[in-house]
């Protein structure tokens, strides 16, 4: 689809938006900075889709287990469904405690202001960070909009500076533990599975307890991430359940393993169906991991729309309400059409301009296959549930793609393993280079068939020394995309922060 087109079509969505927000707010005072926020609300829905979401299908399209159109059709219907469906129903109107809501001095204007200019800048952020290929965190893009929209409207005293070296800390936090621990998954199945003499008997015992693990993780995930704005609903109508405000970690680690047993039981014996007539070669061994990647991609963004749809929704739920009360709440109730907003804002920002991420993620770190995803699957479902437990504060983006870091240098280091035999090889191709120059050398124009032969052979030998010393100086890992993302990390928070106080000024000047 032409660029042109694809932003007409995201710019038809947004305008569409701030028509209802205008036809809802009717004559209220100060209700075309409603019809504002509402714009900026659906870009930034629309951003969040393109960036975002590509580290929830990117690793199972890089492995070829879906096409970027089934990935896009697969996330952009649970993405939506889990907004929708658990997205919750109330929403912090401060994102995170960062600053004081006191610091408005009671004023709903400069809180308007404030949470107007924290979308915009968070969006445009994002916006820029696509077309870079960087992906990026959005909650920390939010964090920076309200950071900076705040410091502006009541100076840096208001900042809660404990929770944002909290926030900064997430930058190394994240991205550590979801790398060590797809590293860890991908070691045991290449050394319980590729590395036995049997692999099909291998895969047999292994793969299915693989699965429901991660089966277990994810079920523990959902319970814990995507169930808690719909719990007690949930209690009400299933009255055997705790009567707990929100699922604990107990309740949810209880599903995960229930959750866990059945997959293990399912799976076994269609795992040994599929691979019996196998040969147990590393292709056969990745079929076995494709339906898994599909399933976890799905329940990825199921969570991930009901957890970070607030990044889109929250500040505009918050500009709603302190418009229509003329106060300043610390929770606000996020009407339908607000929610609907943000669920359908990031599925359309997912089909316009998310395969350019999902490329990104999924192929142009490090090359992934089935057996490798599944590895960065479970690493983000199980981080985000150590995390949780621990008090971490992480980023579902630095855990995704740093799980795709930890994949790659895993590669690498077991292949350093090996490098003296590479080195050897090298050696000797080199030096049977040589002998076939040494040849050519002597051999004169008297002999033009012998001759010619000998050219052919030295072109091919060449080629092949070329080609081995090529993979000795390959990373497997593209470092140029490292520096580049944890760059974009690191200044996702301050460059937010920057627009977000000039865009405040700018709102301010129009309201006065």
């Amino acid at each position: 689809m032409n660029n042109m087109i694809k932003v007409v079509l995201g710019a038809g969505f947004a305008v569409a938006v701030a028509f209802y927000a205008n036809s809802i707010i009717g004559q209220a005072s100060h209700g075309g900075f409603l019809v504002l926020a509402a714009l900026f609300g659906a870009y930034m829905a629309m951003n969040i889709g393109a960036n975002d979401v590509a580290n929830n299908v990117g690793p199972a399209v890089g492995a070829g287990a879906l096409t970027i159109g089934g990935a896009i059709v697969i996330a952009s219907i649970f993405e939506a469904s889990g907004a929708l469906i658990a997205g919750g129903d109330v929403v912090g109107t401060i994102k995170k405690g960062i600053i004081d809501p006191a610091a408005f001095g009671g004023d709903p204007m400069l809180f308007v202001y404030a949470m107007s200019a924290a979308l915009l800048a968070a969006a445009l952020w994002l916006n820029l960070a696509t077309w870079l290929k960087a992906p990026v965190s959005t909650t920390h893009s939010i964090v920076g909009g309200v950071l900076g929209g705040g410091i502006a409207a009541g100076g840096f005293a208001i900042v809660s500076w404990g929770t944002m070296g909290k926030i900064a800390a997430s930058w190394v936090i994240s991205p550590v533990l979801g790398g060590v621990i797809a590293a860890v998954f991908l070691y045991i199945i290449k050394s319980q599975i590729l590395y036995k003499e049997d692999t099909i008997a291998a895969a047999k015992k292994v793969v299915p307890v693989l699965v429901s693990i991660m089966a277990a993780a994810f079920l523990t995930y959902l319970t814990l991430k995507g169930l808690k704005h719909v719990w007690k609903d949930l209690t009400d109508v299933l009255s055997f359940l705790p009567q707990t405000k929100k699922p604990t970690f107990g309740i949810a680690l209880v599903f995960g393993v229930i959750g866990g047993i059945v997959t293990f039981l399912m799976v076994k014996p269609r795992v040994i169906k599929k691979i019996s007539g196998m040969e147990g070669t590393r292709a056969d061994i990745n079929l076995l991991f494709t339906i898994p990647l599909i399933f976890a991609a799905a329940m990825l963004s199921f969570a991930h729309g009901a957890n970070d749809v607030a990044n889109a929704v929250g500040p505009l739920a918050a500009v709603n309400d302190a418009l229509s009360n003329l106060a300043i709440s610390k929770k606000a109730a996020i009407p339908l059409w607000v929610m609907v907003t943000g669920g359908i804002g990031i599925s359309i920002g997912l089909a316009l301009f998310g395969p350019r991420l999902i490329k990104t993620v999924g192929s142009e770190i490090t090359e992934l296959d089935q057996m490798r995803a599944f590895s960065i699957m479970m690493a983000a479902a199980i981080t985000v549930v150590i995390a949780s437990q621990l008090g971490l504060p992480v980023s579902s983006t630095h855990i995704a793609v740093g799980a795709v870091f930890g994949v790659g240098f895993l590669r690498e280091w077991l292949d350093s393993k090996e490098m003296g035999v590479k080195q050897q090889k090298l050696q000797e191709e080199m030096d049977k280079l040589q002998a076939l120059k040494s040849e050519l050398d002597a051999c004169t124009n008297e002999e033009p068939a012998k001759k010619l032969e000998l050219i052919e052979a030295h072109k091919a030998q060449k080629k092949k020394v070329k080609k081995i010393k090529k993979a000795l100086r390959e990373n497997y890992v593209k470092r140029g995309m490292v520096k580049k993302i944890v760059a974009a990390w690191v200044i996702t928070v301050p460059a937010a922060a920057v627009l977000s106080a000039l865009i405040f000024f700018v709102l301010k000047g129009l309201g006065a």
